[in-house]
């Protein structure tokens, strides 16, 4: 009996599964006819752990206990800038892990980000369950292509709490790609402009019949619709102060109100031309009297709240198209991917900056499932045509030397997968051993690159500096994930243990949480959907969740019409850190 591989893309705001039946795409609904699923987990307070829409709904009731968009904080730093942010507008507890991780606390419990992630893969899979009547286990799953080795590593560590075999970490852009061009036979040159809830990403690819390569790609993990949000939510906090005096920011539910609000809010936007946003009861004043919030937010006054965060997503598209030696004018086609690109604003905005209308014959929110499924399906089944995906790296993969500097092995977009080697030499007489650090990023400056982890290295002769040779290769699978070995040529001594990555899971830490199966504690509440059509000519009317508005309410308005694998030569390179020194490298 085959069993059906499925595609997962695991989004900041929303997630999405879907699977080849037939040689036909589906993309699953949820119990509630819904075909994304919010990616939010709320731990109640007796043990119980919901996830997707059931957990949203939590948002406002138990902020401090319910985590969303923590797809921004997966693999990052405790002390990144990206982690910084988002302690400032989160209700939950972010702290610190072991080895510098960012962990999420809710009560006495901790809990890593992986595990969370893991949670939202688990409840997709139950999706999938529910419509195949048979147990899931094998997956692709996409992440923003501008993700790093740490990221993508807990992504795949995710996958394996979750119960999943992941076939494949795919790049969303490139997965969008492959579902665009899926039995048509194209040969195009085109971008995929991919704006998510938390994340930004550019990829230029050539589409050549069955052939998807990837020219280019660039990108930002900290841009999406969630700060299209924030800056409503600003301004909505900024009147409520001017008229009250009050900051609700500092009540967690009043903010969780305001953040709910301004999301609705956004979404208006995509049809509408203004928003009439109602928050009865947002905070209570001195003499425990009720403190409302009425604000009318037209589109104009919107475009131009978010006016700089589209031109940074256009600096980002210089940047894919410099790297790939093209112009706009090169393009033959724009796929829009992600929630934000429905909005007028972004659509035009793209319009006038590539010269032409973007595709209108994808699903920007299912797009990415739609490819990652096709991609599972070619992995395990024979009978169906296998897409050949040439992908890239997006960062540079760096080494750290003398003088806190970091000498870059693989270039950014250097197709995958790929195995450089570099010869390095001893920095010290009489050297017993180097500290090899890895970075990611563009930067000379070490500390001004991701540090992905390091090793030490100590199978050499003790010789005066300079007369000792060590051979350091990289090598990206892929997935995007990076192994690095090094060895002493004349000795042929190897150091095989792959570098310990600085911000994830050990490998022992791994281990115990799938055996505790912490996460068989998400709610399962499922009964199968009803079988619905890939593309339905009308929106369910079921209930869900997501039309309970509670104490925050968005007034309608009316709607208005929408118009190859190489080697390099091994040469000498500036000399390796002794392994005296603290783990980063100074300056």
């Amino acid at each position: 009996m085959k069993h059906h591989a499925v595609g997962i893309d695991l989004g900041t705001s929303n997630s999405c599964i879907a699977i080849l039946r037939n040689e036909q795409p589906e993309v699953l609904a949820n119990q509630y006819m819904e075909r994304t699923t919010a990616s939010v987990v709320a731990f109640n307070p007796d043990g119980e752990i919901e996830v997707g829409n059931r957990a949203r709904a939590r948002l406002i009731h138990q902020p401090s206990r319910t985590v969303s968009s923590s797809k921004r904080l997966i693999g990052r730093y405790y002390f990144s800038e990206e982690v910084r942010k988002a302690q400032a507008v989160s209700a939950y507890d972010i702290i610190a892990g072991p080895n510098h991780s960012t962990r999420i606390q809710i009560g006495e419990e901790i809990f890593s980000l992986e595990e969370v992630a893991a949670m939202v893969l688990r409840e997709m899979k139950q999706v999938a369950e529910a419509h195949l009547q048979e147990e899931v286990q094998q997956a692709v799953v996409t992440v923003p292509a501008y993700f790093n080795d740490n990221q993508r590593q807990a992504t795949k560590d995710a996958g394996r709490i979750a119960g999943l075999d992941i076939l494949r970490i795919l790049n969303e852009p490139t997965a969008a790609a492959l579902a665009y061009g899926f039995g048509r036979g194209l040969e195009q040159r085109v971008a995929v402009y991919d704006l998510g809830g938390g994340t930004f990403d550019i990829s230029i690819l050539e589409i050549g019949r069955d052939v998807f390569e990837v020219l280019a790609t660039s990108g930002d993990t900290f841009l999406g619709g969630d700060d299209f949000d924030d800056r409503i939510l600003d301004l909505l906090a900024e009147d409520f102060f001017n008229e009250h005096g009050i900051n609700p920011r500092s009540d967690p539910f009043a903010l969780e109100k305001l953040k709910r609000a301004a999301e609705e809010a956004k979404n208006t936007f995509s049809e509408d031309e203004e928003a009439v946003i109602h928050i009865p009861e947002l905070l209570q004043n001195e003499k425990n009297e009720p403190l409302s919030l009425k604000r009318t937010l037209g589109r104009d006054e919107f475009d131009n709240l978010i006016a700089d965060l589209i031109q940074r997503t256009f600096k980002v598209c210089d940047e894919a198209l410099q790297q790939a030696h093209l112009t706009v004018r090169d393009l033959d086609g724009v796929i829009l991917v992600g929630g934000p690109t429905r909005l007028p604003v972004i659509q035009n905005a793209v319009q006038n900056y590539f010269q032409q209308v973007p595709r209108a014959d994808v699903d920007p929110d299912e797009v990415v499932a739609v490819g990652a499924a096709i991609h599972a399906a070619s992995l395990v089944n024979a009978e169906v045509p296998e897409s050949i995906l040439l992908d890239v790296t997006p960062l540079d993969l760096r080494v750290g030397v003398v003088g806190g500097l970091a000498e870059s092995i693989i270039e950014r977009n250097t197709p995958v997968p790929i195995e450089q080697t570099r010869r390095f030499t001893t920095s010290s007489d009489f050297q017993e051993r180097v500290s090899i650090r890895v970075y990611q990023g563009d930067q000379r400056k070490a500390a001004e690159n991701e540090m992905l982890g390091e090793f030490t290295f100590s199978d050499f002769d003790s010789l005066p500096r300079g007369e000792v040779n060590i051979d350091v290769t990289f090598e990206i699978n892929a997935d995007g994930i990076v192994q690095v070995t090094a060895s002493e040529p004349s000795t042929g001594q190897a150091a095989s243990t792959t570098l310990t990555l600085t911000s994830g899971l050990s490998g022992e830490e791994l281990d115990s949480i799938v055996q505790s199966n912490r996460t068989a504690r998400v709610a399962s509440s499922w009964r199968a959907p009803r079988s619905i059509p890939s593309h339905p000519e009308s929106e369910s009317e079921s209930e869900s969740p997501n039309q309970e508005f509670f104490s925050a309410q968005l007034e309608p308005s009316p709607a208005i019409d929408l118009d190859k694998e190489t080697s390099a030569d091994p040469e000498p390179l500036p000399g390796l850190d002794q392994d005296d020194t603290p783990s980063t490298e100074s300056e």
